[in-house]
């Protein structure tokens, strides 16, 4: 029989988007770090209202977004707390019942880019306390690959590009936690 394993660290991220991405980013951030640690990256502005009018009803148009990096490694297995997190984090910024901004949490690992969601859909799995995960990009052949699936935002070279950036930071911190 195979050992079974306990699965390897994950860098978490955060996928924060608004109408006012950054004025949100500077109001949301210090209760991410409370709850989950130090952010150790900022992603340049990216687009997201070009990809989907989903959300322009609730939130406004001309969405924008940054991805977040946190310090710290963490469990896979703690996913589905951690969108609880940015779940109440969200409620906490409401206006007349309206979400103002999005926290999208998901994690890099060496080989893939996965998103949590409390939406089910053919393409996620049940990972427990009402959150759905799916992986969104495969690292293959050197690169973020997307599946037919993947939302059209993380398909684009903006994402794929910060997300790279991400993998790479989460290597060296992958390298430092082996040692």
């Amino acid at each position: 029989m195979t050992a079974i394993t306990r699965g390897e660290f994950v860098n978490l991220i955060s996928l924060i988007f608004s109408a006012y991405t950054d004025y949100y980013l500077e109001e949301v951030r210090p209760l991410l770090e409370d709850r989950l640690g130090a952010v150790d990256y900022v992603s340049a502005e990216l687009p997201f209202g070009v990809f989907t009018s989903f959300y322009d009803s609730e939130m406004g148009p001309g969405l924008t977004a940054r991805l977040v990096s946190f310090r710290r490694l963490f469990h896979p297995a703690e996913l589905p707390e951690i969108k609880l997190v940015t779940c109440e984090i969200e409620d906490r910024m409401r206006v007349s019942g309206d979400r103002r901004v999005n926290i999208d949490p998901g994690y890099v690992h060496h080989t893939q880019f996965v998103l949590a969601s409390t939406k089910h859909w053919a393409n996620r799995i049940y990972v427990g306390r009402g959150i759905f995960a799916e992986i969104t990009l495969m690292f293959i052949n050197g690169a973020f690959r997307p599946f037919e699936h993947t939302y059209p935002n993380y398909k684009s070279k903006e994402y794929i590009d910060e997300l790279t950036i991400i993998r790479n930071k989460y290597l060296e911190k992958r390298k430092e936690r082996l040692r």
